[in-house]
């Protein structure tokens, strides 16, 4: 991914963030965020389940589905081949970022330095995620690292909520959230319904910022 307007991400201003741990919350988590009108989510791999989720979303079709947390070269592969559409990771990986676009598969490396920007926009990158936000400055570090690269796109992740949703979907230099208050374990045991009625509420404050 050269841009973010040639990706599958392209107009997708929230990327929730789910690691389903059993068939109940991955029905729940896919009907959820089809009901609440958001059609993309990253399956954190972060649980023995979650491949299978990973896998089954993708499978059933109606939503964009991404892997998250992707630690190496070889798990970057086997998500991709279980039809994950784009990767997410938590820090800058060669070797991940290599089988991305080997395959033609977004990527969104994590960073959390210039050093780790700079390689992003040297490998042809121009959105990335910044994690752990909450933990780096968020919006404070967003401004100084924007103002150096000046073509660069951020997906914050990490501390976002629904109450900071605006503030940060409302920055130049932020193309999109990652956020697991929309898919949280707890939230997915109490259903789809729930599920929809937070992503639902979150769409709508993301669609009262114009850029």
């Amino acid at each position: 991914m050269t841009e973010l307007s040639q990706s599958v991400l392209d107009g997708q201003r929230l990327v929730p963030l789910a690691a389903p741990a059993n068939p109940a919350q991955t029905e729940a988590l896919r009907e959820g965020l089809i009901a609440g009108g958001l059609p993309i989510v990253e399956v954190g791999l972060r649980n023995a389940y979650a491949a299978t989720a990973l896998a089954e979303l993708a499978a059933a079709g109606g939503l964009i589905v991404g892997a998250g947390t992707v630690l190496d070269g070889a798990q970057a592969v086997s998500a991709i081949d279980a039809g994950a559409q784009f990767l997410v990771t938590p820090g800058y990986a060669d070797d991940i970022v290599e089988v991305a676009q080997r395959r033609g598969i977004p990527i969104v490396p994590g960073t959390a330095t210039a050093t780790e920007v700079l390689r992003a926009r040297q490998a042809g990158l121009r959105f990335v995620k910044l994690f752990p936000a909450n933990v780096l400055g968020g919006l404070s570090l967003i401004n100084a690292l924007s103002a150096a690269f000046t073509d660069m796109r951020f997906m914050p992740s990490g501390g976002v909520t629904q109450a900071t949703l605006v503030e940060h979907l409302s920055h130049p230099a932020v193309g999109a959230v990652s956020g697991s208050w929309l898919t949280s374990g707890a939230l997915l045991d109490k259903g789809a319904d729930a599920v929809a009625e937070v992503v639902r509420a979150s769409v709508a404050l993301a669609a009262t910022v114009q850029k």
